[in-house]
């Protein structure tokens, strides 16, 4: 088993930033790609962005790209959203996510464990 826990979250103003952190514990060896999703009232959980284990090779929804940054360090077992530039359509619960299995990163129900989630809300 894996346990995530989400922290970071807040209220910023339109056009600040954010950074959310993801530390993992448990069998944290089994996982490879460690992911970021939020959901908004009245809608679907979402995909954000995603990293490898390598943390390398990173993906992205194209409605954060440009703004948002993920990144991990592996020694400290946590994951980073650095978020810039945040825009009031923003404001969702974020998730952080780990899938042992590669393939279908943009996919909720392929990962593997969840966290808590953290509130972002960013007002106009």
């Amino acid at each position: 088993q894996v346990q995530l826990v989400e922290s970071g979250g807040g209220l910023v103003q339109a056009g600040g930033s954010l950074r959310l952190s993801c530390t993992a514990s448990g069998r944290t060896s089994s996982s490879n790609t460690m992911g970021w999703f939020r959901q908004a009232p009245g809608k679907e959980r979402e995909f954000v962005a995603a990293i490898r284990w390598s943390g390398v090779i990173t993906y992205y929804a194209d409605s954060v790209k440009g703004r948002f940054t993920i990144s991990r360090n592996n020694s400290k077992n946590t994951v980073y959203l650095q978020m810039n530039s945040l825009k009031p359509e923003d404001t969702a619960i974020y998730y952080c996510a780990a899938k042992i299995f590669d393939g279908l990163i943009r996919i909720a129900t392929m990962y593997d464990y969840w966290g808590q989630g953290t509130q972002v809300t960013v007002s106009s």
